[in-house]
């Protein structure tokens, strides 16, 4: 019998996603706001939290019902053979998410279900898991729509846009499952000329040389599953030397480019590909994106410019947008842009014909990816500016 998953990923990518847990052995495929539900083997677990690019979870539900307040949750989460499921010297977290519950504390709905799971330990064990919220083993999900109750276990641990290949204290911009997620929908594939002109700390172009690898971006990094019960050690070594035998087979080269204003964003950018075994996949240069020159006669364009949320930032990008449109007419006819950010007066700045804006999300920051197909001339007639969704 198939288990249920649910794979939470950035808002905007919930389509991208299914495609990928489909490539990755899934099933019954039902897509969701903010995620995907699927279906599979547990060995399926090991796949998707080893090869998936854009979830930020893998939750395995482990039971639901319906319920109507407190008493009904604590009943459903104590129902739960958690014994089976993890050991009581794992540290554990819980955390509840609701829409339209008629519970009226989230807090005390947590607080139940800690004491339902702790108490079934406790009954069968006769000892009970320790509460750790910052660094728990084993992390618990509720999730309760207006009616139901959904129960999980967490099997990734660390979300999974963290790959491993920076540092523990550091906090990229665009996290790295959503500047995969941008790479789906640029439709771009190895082989095919990408820069990203304004690189920063490199996460778009380290994704892209990861795919280019054929590198599985949780080959450098562990799981919550390995501190579940039914983990089974030579079984998950076989499935990850699998996957770096298919990274040792890549070829070492790839059209990928990125540059940068910043001399110190170029050092970084640097730095997070050598982390991740990708360097020999980017030719990495210091150079101004008004300025540099194509480095092919055709290709595509992943740009994240600066979104402006200062006042001053924003008068500063009102000058810069257009600017940019013409250096990419003068110097990049014949690619295709792909422009993402929260400032919805960059399709208007630019100058450039917008075909496609895909609605996403930066974590709550509304955004848009702009398609932009460079051609040769004048591109400001606003006529031209209309999108063909919004």
């Amino acid at each position: 019998m198939a288990e249920r998953y649910f794979a939470p990923c950035p808002r905007g990518l919930e389509a991208a996603l299914s495609d990928e847990l489909v490539k990755i052995g899934g099933t019954d495929i039902v897509p969701a706001e903010g995620g995907v539900a699927f279906a599979g083997s547990l060995a399926l677990v090991l796949h998707a939290n080893l090869e998936s690019r854009l979830a930020s979870r893998i939750l395995w539900r482990v039971g639901s019902g319906a319920y109507g307040d407190e008493k009904d949750l604590y009943t459903l989460v104590h129902a739960i053979d958690w014994h089976r499921l993890f050991k009581p010297d794992r540290t554990l977290r819980v955390d509840v998410a609701a829409t339209r519950s008629p519970l009226a504390s989230l807090e005390f709905a947590t607080l139940r279900t800690k004491d339902a799971v702790c108490d079934r330990f406790r009954a069968e064990c006769g000892v009970r898991p320790s509460i750790d919220k910052r660094t728990p083993e084993v992390r618990v999900y509720v999730y309760l729509s207006e009616r139901e109750a959904l129960v999980y276990l967490d099997t990734s641990g660390e979300p999974l846009f963290k790959r491993g290949y920076r540092r523990e204290t550091e906090e990229a911009p665009l996290r790295e499952n959503l500047a995969a997620g941008l790479l789906a929908l640029t439709r771009w594939m190895p082989g095919e000329t990408l820069l990203d002109p304004m690189c920063g700390s490199g996460t778009l172009v380290v994704e892209a040389a990861m795919i280019a690898a054929h590198r599985a971006p949780g080959l450098k990094r562990t799981f919550g599953f390995q501190k579940l019960a039914w983990y089974d050690g030579p079984a998950w070594q076989r499935v990850r030397q699998k996957a770096q035998d298919r990274a040792l087979a890549a070829p070492d080269t790839a059209t990928i480019f990125a540059s940068d204003i910043d001399a110190a964003a170029i050092v970084k950018t640097q730095a997070h590909l050598a982390a991740a075994q990708a360097v020999n996949f980017v030719t990495v240069e210091r150079a101004d994106v008004l300025t540099r020159n194509a480095p092919a006669a055709s290709g595509v364009l992943a740009i994240n410019p600066p979104y402006g949320l200062r006042l001053s930032d924003r008068h500063k990008l009102a000058e810069f947008y257009p600017l940019l449109g013409d250096a990419l007419k003068r110097r990049f006819a014949g690619w295709t842009a792909y422009l993402f950010s929260g400032d919805m007066r960059l399709a208007k700045l630019l100058g450039l014909k917008v075909v496609k804006r895909t609605p996403l999300y930066n974590g709550a920051l509304e955004c848009r990816l702009f398609e932009v197909p460079i051609r040769a001339g004048s591109m400001r007639d606003g006529a031209m500016l209309k999108s063909r969704t919004d």
